[in-house]
């Protein structure tokens, strides 16, 4: 179904909400991405939380559009500010003539400045009055949202509905109260500005929508994969993964213990995969760490075994609520000893749901470790897309207790492994081992120089022949031209709308998006030589060497000299303007 805009619309919208942690602007956030979802429009939001108990400064951000949403804005159309502070720091965000709503019960300081609109509106007094009794400032986001329903001139009926599923749960005081702060902001008289309705939606509503963020599509795919067991720790922001499957398992049949630390759930989910089960495990950077002997451990055994990796600001304690790509390096090669594993790297959050059904596949298939390699900004934010075709996607797990042929090894030197787990018979009457030490084709432990040559090249080969499958790399833009721009993780989008607008300048610009992180695809080298210049943007710092970490993989591999780095290292996403300013740095020679 699609739409044209009137010439009073407009197509996108990026609205910036500041205030505290305890204010509730993750709720409005939320409510407007759940209705982008359900009015075919497209939604991308940003957030940034304190990584305090005590709460503190926070902005979630939400950019909704007509058409395709592909970063969360560089720059925000209207501001909402809660507090002199909120005011103070994000006024700076909004364009040229935007508007600020402020909370004139908590904004004095008003700076007239590059035509942005200011309207005060006592959100806190408003919604007292609302509401009546001593609510003070509970409630206060309800009215901001209805605010904005109108200003916008969203589905007001659709948003009720959303708004109704949500504290409907609770009481019905809660869900008159929270109607009334609504309808409250909903009619609050704003004279300054003229009302800006939003385009119709451009998406087909003859599919079904989800609005959601990555994690939890992420343990979604895991579950539609077939994985069983899971095992971990808490930690942000991979937490929301191990409840989220703590409590959905066992309607499958399934379960997810939370262990004592990182070490036991490791372990466990270890114990799990050698009793034939698909087992996962997860955290972020400090607890991979943690975890990297165990997994040095499945290696060896090649165990079937998926690790997620929910990667945030580091090192050590670091940023826990702030983005970063630092842990790629880590998860390819945070083990002692020669231990290869698969890592693969979701692009945005519907990506996430078919990123963990790849690697539930080839965890199986190929008997290895593999680590999803996510970060916080995709974590965290909603997006709106199509709902998976779960009828087509489904995996049932069977736990193969069949009896094995006399031909039997589990490790056989000119074949992948196929474990043996404990309860199956075997024809021949012998049993094998499973051990960290080196083995031989029925895991019996090996001190053979030559066992351990052939045993390492085994286990090297395995993910050399998955690479073999791969196929051509997907480049969006033409096959050939002056600049390609390659990244990984949540930089797809912003480089999308990059590649977008430099192309629209005449510029011969072209986008690879890697998912395959580790093995990478083969091909990668002929695609490379096609370009003039590769310009590799990264959320991680450029080292000593002066090259990101993903940059430093690309070179040594294809040995092109072309190959640039654009790092930023703030804890915060890419903006399009900077891909787009060092991309136009690099097409002029600079």
């Amino acid at each position: 179904m699609s739409a044209t805009a009137t010439p009073t619309s407009i197509r996108n919208a990026v609205i910036r909400l500041a205030g505290h942690s305890q204010d509730g602007i993750q709720s409005i956030g939320a409510f407007l991405a759940q209705l982008a979802g359900s009015t075919a429009q497209d939604v991308m939001t940003y957030m940034t939380i304190p990584s305090t108990i005590s709460g503190g400064p926070s902005i979630f951000q939400v950019h909704l559009g007509s058409g395709e949403v592909l970063h969360p804005g560089d720059e925000s159309d209207t501001l909402v500010a809660f507090y002199q502070d909120s005011y103070d720091n994000h006024l700076s965000a909004v364009k040229d003539g935007g508007i600020c709503f402020y909370d004139s019960d908590k904004v004095e300081e008003i700076r007239e400045e590059r035509g942005i609109i200011h309207i005060g509106v006592p959100f806190t007094t408003a919604t007292i009055e609302a509401i009546g009794g001593n609510a003070k400032s509970r409630g206060k986001n309800i009215f901001v949202l209805g605010m904005l329903c109108a200003v916008y001139k969203l589905d007001r009926d659709k948003i009720s509905d959303i708004i109704a599923a949500k504290f409907g749960k609770k009481s019905e005081d809660v869900l008159r109260n929270a109607m009334l702060a609504f309808d409250a902001g909903y009619l609050w008289p704003v004279h300054d500005i003229n009302h800006m309705p939003m385009a119709p939606g451009e998406n087909d509503l003859g599919q079904d929508r989800l609005s959601t963020d990555g994690n939890t599509m992420l343990g979604l795919g895991l579950i539609a994969g077939g994985c069983r067991f899971g095992a971990g720790y808490p930690i942000t922001p991979w937490s929301t993964i191990m409840e989220q499957l703590r409590s959905e398992l066992p309607k499958y049949g399934g379960m997810f213990i939370q262990t004592e630390d990182e070490l036991a759930a490791v372990a466990l989910a270890i114990g799990a995969s050698f009793a034939g089960h698909l087992a996962i495990t997860g955290s972020s950077g400090p607890g991979l760490s943690l975890k990297s002997e165990a997994m040095g451990y499945a290696c060896m055994a090649e165990l079937p075994l998926i690790v997620v990796n929910i990667q945030r600001g580091g090192p050590s304690t670091g940023m826990p609520t702030s983005v970063e790509q630092s842990d790629l390096m880590q998860a390819i090669y945070g083990s002692h000893g020669d231990a290869p594993r698969v890592v693969l790297a979701p692009r945005d959050v519907e990506d996430c749901f078919y990123t963990a059904l790849e690697a539930c596949r080839i965890a199986k298939e190929y008997s290895t470790l593999v680590v999803i390699l996510s970060d916080q900004a995709i974590a965290s934010r909603i997006e709106a897309f199509p709902e998976p075709d779960l009828e087509k996607n489904w995996i049932e797990p069977v736990l193969d207790l069949s009896e094995r042929p006399e031909d039997f090894k589990p490790y056989p030197l000119d074949g992948l492994t196929r474990h043996s787990p404990p309860g199956a018979k075997s024809a021949s009457g012998k049993y094998p081992v499973v051990t960290g030490l080196e083995h031989d084709e029925w895991g019996h432990p090996s001190g053979s120089p030559k066992m351990h040559e052939q045993m390492s090249a085994k286990r090297r080969e395995k993910l050399i022949q998955l690479a073999g499958t791969y196929g051509a790399p997907e480049i969006y833009g033409e096959e050939s031209g002056d600049l390609l721009i390659v990244g990984w993780g949540s930089t797809y989008g912003p480089i999308r709308e990059a590649v977008d607008r430099l192309c629209s300048e005449g510029h011969k610009v072209s986008q690879l998006s890697i998912r395959h992180i580790h093995p990478l695809n083969p091909n990668l080298d002929e695609v490379f030589s096609r370009f003039t210049h590769i310009l590799v943007p990264e959320i991680n710092d450029p080292g000593i060497y002066g090259f990101g970490q993903l940059a430093t993989m690309l070179r040594a591999k294809t040995c092109n000299p072309a190959i640039q780095s654009l790092n930023k290292i703030q804890g915060l996403t890419f903006r399009v303007k900077e891909i787009v300013t060092k991309a136009e740095e690099v097409l002029a020679g600079k």
